[in-house]
């Protein structure tokens, strides 16, 4: 009996919602209890970044896309008080509710916010973390978000707001003086302020940078770029992929592993890369 078979797995209960991590897009990355969420779940309300090879685990045919981007809603139309007020409704009706998120759910996800609706309409919920893209993807990348001597820091923040701005409460100065490695989400169409505003803050032009689109998926997509040049490789980029912008001195780790990393793929724009310190 493997380990999965013999893991006592919780009780997903008729009436409860589980709020679920997908993890950024191959579904070996799935949790062991998002795994079994799909498998005995009656409804799934998923967002738009979780890949059709994740959903196709799922055993109920109950499947509801309820994913935004950039501000814009999903194919039902509906709002995050919208997607609340589904997740209560199913769940009153006695169903045992999955609401799978790309990534992990409470980071950038959106989560909390559901969970808190879900505490004020007294329904149970259970909370199953996953393998958040920024440090799932950019590791099966071959990017070390951290390093001994070259990066002891890293910042995760997002590249938009509700409306597909970047936000403007975002203090890229602050941000770039705290760590080392960046970490963006979402960010591709906003690579050129950001990449303005990190260097307004000192950081160097040639600093390595890299758009990580699809990541850990059959489709993924690896184009290296400096801090100089990322506005104009973003420009020539897939603007439909969820896409990552990592920044820092690690990401010329991913040349130096890709010829015998497995899945690393083949990176794309590798001019002008730091060499990493000896």
């Amino acid at each position: 009996m493997n380990a999965a078979a013999r893991l006592l797995a919780p009780t997903f209960a008729p009436g409860s919602v589980w709020l679920a991590g997908a993890g950024p897009g191959d579904p070996g990355l799935l949790t062991l209890h998002a795994a079994h969420a799909l498998a005995v779940a009656d409804v799934v309300l998923h967002d738009a970044l979780v890949p059709a090879e994740i959903l196709a685990l799922a055993v109920t045919p109950h499947l509801e896309p309820v994913g935004k981007r950039a501000g814009r809603p999903g194919r039902t139309g509906g709002s995050q008080l919208r997607i609340n007020q589904r997740l209560i409704t199913l769940a009153r009706q006695g169903l045992r509710v999955l609401r799978l998120k790309g990534g992990d759910p409470l980071v950038f996800g959106r989560g909390s916010e559901e969970a808190l609706a879900l505490l004020a309409a007294n329904i149970p919920f259970r909370i199953i973390p996953g393998v958040s893209a920024g440090s799932g993807g950019t590791a099966a990348a071959g990017i070390p978000l951290t390093h001994r001597g070259l990066a002891r820091s890293v910042a995760f923040a997002t590249g938009h707001d509700s409306t597909g701005d970047l936000p403007a409460t975002l203090d890229l100065a602050a941000l770039s003086r705290a760590a080392e490695t960046l970490v963006f989400y979402m960010a591709l169409r906003q690579a050129a302020p950001i990449a303005a505003g990190l260097l307004a803050a000192g950081r160097p032009p040639d600093e390595p940078a890299a758009f990580l689109a699809d990541a850990t998926t059959p489709r993924q997509r690896i184009t290296l770029a400096t801090l100089a040049t990322l506005g104009a490789v973003a420009a020539t980029l897939r603007p439909t992929a969820p896409t990552l912008i990592v920044v820092g001195p690690v990401v010329a780790f991913h040349q130096l592993f890709a010829p015998l990393l497995i899945g690393a793929g083949v990176p794309t724009e590798p001019s002008g890369l730091v060499a990493l310190s000896a």
